[in-house]
């Protein structure tokens, strides 16, 4: 597990989720004249978990998070941590369900990651992996898109992700690529199967080393233009591929 010692969450929606997820909160900033009726029941959170609730002027909530609209509200808490990749297996293997892994080869935009992390949640994904170089990070920005899903969803992050494919194969999963240049549909694929899904950067796409490591190459019709969808896009639809796929199987 890697951390830093502390940061600073945002918004009423952002500290209300990392209340509830039992994220330890230091201190809550509230602005000076901020309705106390609209912030009742986050409060009363804040108090019963025993977090200290102070008043600042908005301008010091602007500095502890420049250019997050928060809402009057900012918490101080300990920081966003990663998981081990051993951890994420064993998530997937006590679940009870198929698992679900998404692999994100060098995905540098936190709006990406977030909205990644937020459909990965929605769609019962057992945890996200991500290189240490040469990715976004658990920023405030990321938890901002991901509406709080930061919160419930496990990051990984890994030294390699070729090896951490190869490990995953050894662990019994298919890794699928998302890739332009693929043969085959992701509508064509069996995404019943315990499954890794990887999704390339937002304009080089796939590493050649981490689409050489993959079992086989997916990709999405295009019937318009452009050729290509949004990193965070692709990622929605082919986990809700997954999510359709699955419960089929299991009303057969």
């Amino acid at each position: 597990m890697t951390q830093h010692e502390q940061e600073y969450i945002g918004g009423r929606h952002a500290v209300t989720e990392a209340l509830r997820s039992g994220r330890s909160i230091h201190k809550l900033f509230v602005a000076e004249g901020a309705r106390e009726s609209s912030l009742q029941a986050l409060l009363a959170e804040a108090r019963k978990q025993g977090v200290l609730v102070q008043q600042a002027d908005k301008r010091k909530l602007d500095q502890l998070v420049p250019g997050v609209q928060h809402q009057g509200v900012v918490a101080q808490a300990a920081a966003y941590r990663y998981f081990e990749l051993d951890e994420l297996l064993d998530r997937a293997r006590e679940s009870g369900r198929p698992p679900l892994l998404v692999v994100l080869d060098e995905i540098e935009d936190p709006h990406n990651l977030g909205s990644i992390l937020r459909t990965a949640d929605a769609a019962g994904a057992h945890g996200v992996i991500v290189p240490k170089r040469r990715s976004a990070g658990l920023t405030q920005t990321v938890a901002k898109v991901s509406a709080g899903a930061v919160e419930y969803m496990p990051v990984a992050r890994v030294a390699n992700l070729s090896q951490t494919i190869k490990r995953l194969k050894e662990e019994g999963y298919w890794v699928a690529g998302s890739d332009l240049s693929a043969r085959q549909e992701a509508y064509d694929a069996d995404f019943t199967v315990p499954l890794a899904i990887v999704i390339g950067n937002e304009n080089a796409g796939i590493g050649r080393l981490v689409r050489e490591s993959c079992d086989y190459l997916v990709k999405l019709p295009m019937m318009g233009r452009i050729q290509s969808l949004n990193a965070s896009v692709a990622a929605g639809i082919l986990l809700y591929e997954v999510v359709r796929q699955r419960r089929a199987a299991s009303r057969a």
